[in-house]
């Protein structure tokens, strides 16, 4: 788990509680049941997911698991690729770019794999639910304890509801009780859109078993409902597959799942596994707990992930006790925050009524509620051994869903691992390079046979099969060859951050150098001298070419540059960490370095988006990939290149504000890291915008009444990347260098609090402030690298700059002049 020692109730971190003017609990609130899928409330594991509408005649658990996709492992290679790529360079080299473009549909590959639903739990209440008591209802999911929970009352019995997706148990729990005894009765039934049946086994347990599309077999799934019940309370069987259950006190139901998948490389037909024993293995155990352990272990299991970090900011100043909010024990984080779980909903108001509200009131606790809710959203869909988040992290309702749910490498994949560092949840980053290393075997036959190159490939889009080929279709948005390379920059960060030479050397590197064997050779000499990419695309954009013509293909977009800069310094980097220095390969990355082409400003002072200042047919684009190098890339900063920065500043002016959620996000991360508050919380504000799901094709970005971000439809990515540009806003770092506050909307966040983010160098980092200036800050170290004992950092805040030492396991507390005025051991 995370370093240091294990998060601790109530002591000195503790907030006070009477921080905000106006304290709001981490609960995403309703007064009604959901009338759509986005006004539902997620619960997940990782892998198990559900969507709770909350009704009260008839209830929907609409559920997901993780490995339900259709196809089987494909051949990701194509013999004619090679003259195709010949004919493509040809074009490009006679700069007939429209002719190119349309030369390239021929190096597209097959379409991915689709993200299919497991099924759904359907409850049916009798009939007296129906006469509800409206003003009594309440849902809401607490963020703190990852729980969904419904209330309302029939006459004088108040219902309540709880569900949790547990990861140590993997089962997805709900307990249904009444305040009067006996007052309980429903039927219950599993249903599912694959191709599937159902039987009930005894008296309590309902089995679905179901197959994905596939050929000649496909994955193959099974999910059992297994039930508990009161002492009194009666189950039967229905016909169809249902359970019926009258006049008892409580029931709780356990949900498990399982599948045939056997990782990307096993065709389904192979597959040994036997997901239906796998089901009831696992329930007989389960069935023998009590709600209350399966509850605990849920919690304890969450809470040390969510606790590590806190988040308060305040538009007062007036009730503030800081003396309360500094990290002298230097402990990761207290509870996540201290606001009142004993608020009634008829004392707040709905969160999509503060989400309606935030373009006047700009409440700053909602910013709040949505940086933990990505936290949230992390934790409960992406965990050692599960699949990487998808396109909707692990939750949809559709067999055909939105860009099929695959992971999209070209930005949404990426954005959905950037909080998993700053935000002191590495561990959930473990499914990512997992999944890379699938990739990298099969994207070592694309590279081969496809281009005739070394190291591996990857490219915009993929699927639980690990597919690296080009995807079918137009190459402005299938012929992308970089997605490989992007994902590899999150190796190095992840070392960045750690320390962990062991993850380096073993998991890393071996990726890393691969892929850089590729883009060696896929390098080729242009003109002057300079090594190009050829054919190069960025991603989804055209331009206008020299003679007219709209295209998509050319050279050495500044994307595909900056992205290849970006690995060849990390492999050199981490070559050096693992003293591979002399290694031939490092010695080729540094030749190809000198001739990498350069950053160009065009005409306009925006940053070039292609190697030539093309005419752009649409500025305000939704990509802004020629700004990889400022965010998340490193090779543009307001340190070392000022006149870059200020072309970067140029070009999202010109892009505008408008875009889907993730670009939104996106921008707001590029504004803090040019160190500009006010156009990064103008992005912030920008997407509290509340998304109707009834007329959603009028709205770009948003939220839904859920909170989750929309292009529309809901994509997950943009949940993350607000978190993340929050944490961006607040901290910014290099294994050498911290900036405080670097992008804080001081007006508008004149005080508050962050606990337990991560900073480059292996650090935990801990910020006051109030009234709009910096008050102390917590800085401490766990590594046991001794390469990084008595390292030196340098702090830098509002044009000061300190250097100091920072010692393994010390608590370091310095205050508004950076003067260090506290050292605490960890020990």
């Amino acid at each position: 788990m995370g370093s240091g020692p294990p998060p601790q109730r109530g002591g000195p971190l503790e907030p006070s509680s009477n921080l905000l003017e106006a304290e709001q609990p981490l609960k995403v609130l309703f007064s009604e049941p959901a009338k759509h899928w986005t006004d539902a409330l997620p619960i997940g594991n990782g892998r198990l997911g559900a969507m709770v509408w909350g009704g009260v005649a008839s209830e929907t658990l609409q559920l997901n698991e993780d490995t339900l996709w259709t196809g089987v492992p494909g051949d990701y290679t194509n013999p004619e690729a090679p003259k195709a790529l010949a004919e493509v360079r040809g074009l490009v080299d006679k700069r007939e770019y429209a002719e190119a473009t349309k030369a390239a549909f021929a190096l597209s590959g097959n379409q991915s794999a689709i993200y299919q639903p497991l099924g759904h739990i359907k409850l049916v209440f009798d009939d007296s639910h129906a006469a509800y008591n409206a003003k009594t209802y309440q849902r809401e999911l607490d963020l703190d304890t990852a729980t969904v929970k419904v209330k309302y009352s029939v006459g004088d019995v108040e219902f309540t509801r709880e569900h949790f997706s547990s990861h140590p148990h993997q089962v997805i729990v709900s307990k249904l009780s009444a305040s009067k005894g006996g007052s309980l009765s429903f039927t219950v039934s599993l249903d599912s859109q694959l191709n599937h049946h159902t039987s009930v086994n005894g008296q309590n347990h309902i089995i679905l078993e179901g197959s994905c599309p596939g050929s000649p077999k496909g994955i193959q799934f099974s999910a059992i409902l297994g039930l508990q019940v009161s002492d009194g309370g009666r189950a039967q069987v229905l016909d169809g597959g249902q359970l019926k259950v009258e006049g008892t006190d409580w029931a709780v139901l356990l949900l498990v799942a399982s599948s045939s998948f056997d990782g990307p490389f096993t065709k389904p037909e192979d597959s040994k596994k036997d997901p239906t024993k796998e089901c009831l293995n696992s329930l007989s155990s389960l069935m023998k707990m009590s709600y209350s352990n399966l509850y605990a272990s849920h919690l304890d299991d969450y809470q040390n992930l969510f606790h590590r970090v806190s988040l308060q900011l305040s538009k007062s100043t007036k009730n503030i006790k800081l003396d309360k909010l500094l990290p002298v024990e230097g402990v990761e984080s207290s509870r996540s925050d201290s606001y009142s779980n004993s608020l009634k909903i008829d004392q707040v108001k709905t969160t999509a009524d503060r989400v309606k509200s935030f373009k006047t009131d700009e409440d700053p606790s909602l910013v709040v509620l949505l940086f933990q809710y990505g936290r949230y959203l992390f934790i409960s869909c992406s965990r050692p051994g599960t699949q990487p988040s998808n396109l909707q992290g692990i939750w949809s309702k559709d067999i055909a869903p939105p860009w099929d749910c695959a992971p999209h490498l070209n930005i949404n994949l990426q954005m959905n691992y950037w909080p998993s560092l700053c935000c002191n949840l590495r561990e959930c980053q473990e499914p990512l390079f997992d999944y890379m290393s699938f990739l990298s075997t099969n994207g070592s036959k694309t590279s081969h046979v496809n281009y005739e190159t070394h190291g591996w490939v990857a490219h915009q889009v993929s699927d639980i099969w690990a597919k690296t080929s080009p995807d079918r279709g137009d190459p402005v948005w299938a012929f992308w060859p970089m997605g490989g390379a992007w994902l590899c920059t999150h190796l190095w960060e992840h070392y960045t951050y750690t320390l962990d030479k062991g993850f380096l050397a073993s998991k890393a590197y071996p990726m890393l150098e691969s892929c850089a064997s590729f883009l060696l050779d896929w390098l080729i000499e242009g003109r002057g001298g300079l090594l190009v990419t050829n054919p190069s695309t960025s991603p989804e954009h055209r331009f206008i070419a020299l003679d007219g013509k709209l295209a998509s293909v050319s050279y050495s977009t500044t994307m595909d540059m900056a992205i290849i800069r970006e690995v060849f310094s990390t492999v050199t980097a981490a070559a050096e960490v693992l003293g591979k220095s002399e290694n031939e390969l490092v010695g080729k990355i540094q030749q190809a370095q000198a001739a990498l082409p350069p950053f160009k400003t065009a005409r306009d002072g925006s940053i070039m988006e292609w190697a030539e200042d093309f005419q752009d047919p649409e500025v305000t684009h939704r990509h802004v990939s020629h700004l990889f190098g400022l965010f998340p890339g490193h090779s543009i900063t307001t340190e070392k290149t000022p006149d870059l920065c200020k072309a970067a500043a140029n070009t999202l002016v010109k892009r505008g504000e408008d875009g889907p959620g993730w670009s939104t996000t996106w921008k707001t991360a590029l504004w803090a890291r040019l160190h500009n508050s006010e156009h990064a919380y103008r992005m912030v504000k920008h997407l509290f915008d509340l998304v109707d799901p009834d007329r959603e094709a009028d709205f770009e970005g948003g939220l839904y009444s859920n909170l989750f971000t929309a292009h529309p439809p809901f994509q997950i990515d943009a949940n993350f990347g607000f978190t993340s540009a929050i944490a961006e806003m607040l901290v910014q770092s290099t294994m050498k260098d911290l900036f405080l506050l670097p992008a804080l909307p001081r007006d508008k966040w004149p005080s508050g609090c962050v606990k337990g983010l991560k900073a480059r160098g292996g650090l935990s980092i801990s910020i006051c402030w109030n009234e709009g200036n910096l008050h102390e800050v917590g800085l401490w170290s766990t590594t046991d690298d001794d390469d990084q004992q008595n390292s030196l950092r340098r702090l830098h805040y509002n044009g000061s700059v300190v250097t100091t030492k920072v010692s393994s396991r010390v608590v370091y507390t310095f205050n508004h002049k950076l003067k260090c005025v506290r050292k605490h051991s960890l020990l």
